[in-house]
């Protein structure tokens, strides 16, 4: 079974008793309005008894009518923005649907919630060559649950969505007359939130009080990067670019944070979060690398001229890349299903729900956060130190390496610092951010340089000339020895002013 994706922009809008559209002609390029008659949608909303998915923004529905009737899966993007997954018409909830919302799910049973019964009466909104740039539709919506309780609701609401690549000036210019004529923007976010909030199914959550304590800042931090993991998640499945990296980015500051502020949270309940997280930054590793690398050799081909290009070194190095990335992407999608990563996921809910505070988490954030800040920093001061004294060769590369580590480390703490200790916990997340920029340019040439041996080894026991991946060894040692150079200034400049009051 095959699914599709669709961008949907719209925006939504309470209406009155009175209410009555006003004229849109004029307003960012529309022309003209047609009318194209009622529709009437039935839809069925599934969700877990829980109402896990409705709690993250997330709507499943099977719905009949209109021209576009099957399982939709929407999946947030930003505020207004969602992506729709669709897959065709069935008995069941499809699988390539309940993959993708398995981290929020984590087994527990799809079933029905709410069905939505809509009148839509559709408008389109054309320009002057009678080119669509959005739909207009009023829905008159009647709301039954399904889950065995009472509860029914009723309401009319209008609805406003970009045609596929139109202008959002369009959406603006359309608000800005419907908020004259009295119309207001919806307080729920979807029509499946509205009937459960309607219904008295279920309450949206309300905003996080301002944040004082230590302990404050640090969960609200973790609570961000908990939600970005499980975003990720769909993201990867779907193949998303750059998805696998920010998960890892995810997993990555969730285990610095939760190792950086030690003094806030109890480790007796925190090192073994830490630990399976690490496990599946590890895991995740294998797909971004190979991600990463790929893209850096090909750029290394494409700048050479055609002279320098001897033997098949493009189909060579796209047989590679196709091998390890379909083998890292297979890792990766049996990871996200694994019983480990599950369980993880329950764990790190499990800890933020009731966290295991220490004394410092309730002090003042200004008088526990700057320590573990710059705890952090003299750690990747020292290695930096040391590996600048080491001789060039393997023992200062591994030590970089490790300097590595301990600048993202560095970051990340001044990060979720930030918002409590401000414009000095930013400047020095960004100077670390740029040595870190640095000594990830130097791994990579590390890396890269076994690969171009291993590609030049194959190339010659396959009667190839292995010329060019010599030469491209060549320029990586160059470009590692240039990062060595330039991390001795980048380092001086980072670590000017490092002990202003954070």
């Amino acid at each position: 079974m095959t699914a599709e994706t669709k961008r949907e922009i719209e925006r939504k809008y309470e209406t009155g008793p009175d209410t009555r559209l006003p004229r849109l002609t004029g307003a960012a390029g529309i022309a003209d309005t047609a009318d194209r008659g009622v529709v009437e949608l039935d839809a069925v909303y599934y969700d877990t008894a829980d109402l896990r998915l409705a709690a993250a923004g997330i709507t499943l529905r099977r719905r009949t009518g209109g021209n576009d009737a099957g399982w939709h899966l929407k999946l947030p993007v930003a505020p207004g923005v969602r992506d729709e997954v669709r897959a065709p018409l069935g008995d069941g909830v499809p699988e390539p649907l309940a993959a993708l919302v398995r981290a929020r799910t984590r087994g527990a049973e799809l079933v029905p919630v709410v069905r939505l019964l809509s009148s839509r009466d559709v408008r389109h909104l054309l320009d002057e060559q009678g080119t669509l740039l959005a739909e207009l539709s009023t829905d008159t919506v009647r709301a039954q649950l399904l889950d065995g309780t009472p509860g029914r609701a009723e309401w009319t609401e209008v609805e406003v969505e970009l045609a596929d690549g139109g202008d959002p000036a369009v959406l603006d210019a359309v608000e800005k007359r419907l908020r004259k004529a009295g119309l207001r923007p919806a307080a729920s976010a979807s029509k499946l939130a509205r009937a459960l909030a309607d219904t008295g199914r279920w309450t949206p959550p309300k905003p996080e009080k301002a944040a004082r304590t230590a302990g404050d800042h640090v969960l609200r931090y973790l609570r961000a990067q908990a939600e970005a993991l499980l975003a990720a998640d769909a993201a990867v499945r779907r193949d998303l670019p750059d998805s696998v990296h920010k998960m890892r980015v995810a997993t990555r500051r969730l285990r610095s944070a939760l190792r950086s502020y030690r003094k806030v949270l109890d480790r007796a309940a925190t090192d073994p979060v830490a630990e399976e997280l690490k496990w599946l930054g590890g895991e995740l590793g294998a797909d971004r690398d190979q991600e990463v690398l790929t893209e850096r050799l090909t750029a290394r081909i494409d700048a050479l001229p055609g002279t320098l290009l001897l033997g098949p070194v493009r189909g060579r190095l796209r047989v590679w890349a196709t091998a390890g990335r379909a083998g890292a992407r297979g890792r990766t999608l049996a990871v996200l299903d694994t019983d480990r990563y599950l369980a993880l996921l329950d764990a790190l809910d499990a800890l933020l729900a009731d966290p295991a505070l220490r004394a410092a988490a309730g002090k003042p954030a200004a008088k526990v956060l700057p320590r573990a800040v710059l705890k952090e920093y003299e750690r990747l001061a020292a290695r930096v130190d040391r590996a600048l004294a080491l001789p060039p060769g393997e023992e200062r590369d591994l030590a970089l390496h490790a300097a590595r580590k301990a600048a993202k480390r560095t970051r990340y703490a001044a990060e979720a610092a930030a918002p409590a200790l401000g414009k000095p916990a930013k400047r020095l997340a960004r100077r670390v951010k740029s040595v870190q920029r640095v000594l990830g340019d130097h791994q990579d040439s590390v890396v890269a340089r076994a690969t171009l041996r291993e590609l030049a080894v194959k190339a010659h026991a396959a009667g190839e000339t292995a010329f060019t991946w010599g030469l491209l060894y060549g320029q990586e040692q160059a470009s590692a020895a240039e990062r060595e150079r330039e991390l001795g200034e980048v380092w001086a400049e980072a670590s000017a002013g490092k002990l202003r009051r954070l």
